[in-house]
């Protein structure tokens, strides 16, 4: 954006988002710019001569400052201005002669994916930062986003570790007969909105709870079609997940309205989803036969007025731990 305007950069790329982000496009999607921006920002007078402004940039060994001019940003001024000022012999001229007065510039509270787009498309050193009511607040350049993700993977690194830790030893460290975890998510009739937020929580927790990647990729396969049908064919309904150190067993259940024919509905490719329902991608007729081979063990039961019981069974020996 151009000084002055108050346009934040993510609204022209919120329509674009990877559907399959690595970590670092995740952080990039997360991490605002305040929080990697350099806040201490060298600044340089319109009336300095382009000779003291080759001292400011080679005392604090930068590349570029704003130009400020009572309290306000008025323009940027690099080191290729600069340069080439020098070739034509115009060191004593004023830098406001020389600098550039339609900046191009970031908001404070942006996030880091709007600064990448916009170092890839300007090919620029460095953004003046602003705030929401246009003050400088900091300055951003590409070494500032590296860093920033190095210390933020970091800081995940270690508090990954440290929760990995504590969550495998959970078994280990509380004596009983028999310990046991019970996980309850709450599954909406037709919330496509919220559709698979339950297994991607079963998925998170699995994962800080240290099982094994195998493991978690058949649990979150069966959990993620167990809550699609309660959510396509029920009033809503719950999955618990019961975490043991033998084995995992989560169970999906619901108030109705009950499967006619369970030896049918196992049957792959039968479905009585409505056509609504199969515009929207969903009622394929492959969510009982995606669960039966992602699971050790799977019992259905269901009465026709009174709700199904779908439990499912992981042996965590068998899931490559």
């Amino acid at each position: 954006m151009t000084l002055g305007q108050q346009e934040t950069v993510e609204e022209r790329h919120s329509n674009r988002l990877p559907t399959n982000l690595t970590k670092v496009q995740e952080l990039v999607y997360e991490l605002k710019v305040e929080q990697v921006m350099t806040r201490d920002v060298i600044t340089c007078s319109p009336d300095a001569t382009m000779a003291e402004l080759k001292e400011v940039l080679r005392v604090n060994q930068i590349s570029g400052v704003p130009i400020v001019e009572d309290g306000q940003m008025i323009g940027m001024i690099s080191v290729e201005n600069l340069l080439r000022a020098l070739e034509e012999g115009d060191a004593q001229t004023r830098v406001r002669d020389k600098m550039t007065q339609r900046v191009q510039a970031v908001r404070a509270d942006d996030t880091l994916a709007g600064a990448v787009a916009l170092f890839a498309r300007y090919r620029y050193g460095r953004f003046p930062v602003l705030d929401a009511e246009g003050q400088l607040v900091g300055i951003i350049t590409q070494g500032d986003i590296v860093r920033g993700l190095l210390k933020q993977f970091e800081t995940l690194w270690h508090s990954e570790e440290i929760r990995r830790y504590r969550a495998s030893h959970i078994f280990e460290d509380i004596e009983s007969e028999q310990t046991t975890l019970i996980l309850r998510y709450h599954v909406e009739a037709r919330d496509f909105v919220h559709g698979g937020e339950a297994s991607s929580k079963v998925k998170r927790a699995l994962d800080r709870l240290g099982a094994h990647p195998q493991t978690i990729r058949r649990i979150s396969v069966a959990t993620y079609e167990a809550e699609t049908n309660i959510m396509i064919h029920t009033e809503g309904g719950e999955i618990i997940v019961e975490a043991r150190p033998e084995e995992i067993k989560v169970t999906a259940v619901d108030d109705g309205p009950g499967i006619e024919d369970v030896a049918k509905a196992l049957e792959p490719g039968f479905s009585t989803a409505p056509d609504w329902i199969r515009e929207l991608g969903f009622g394929a007729g492959m969510g009982l036969v995606n669960i039966k081979a992602s699971t050790d063990r799977m019992t259905l039961t269901s009465t026709m007025g009174v709700g199904t019981r779908l439990e499912m069974i992981f042996d965590l020996a068998q899931g490559g731990e």
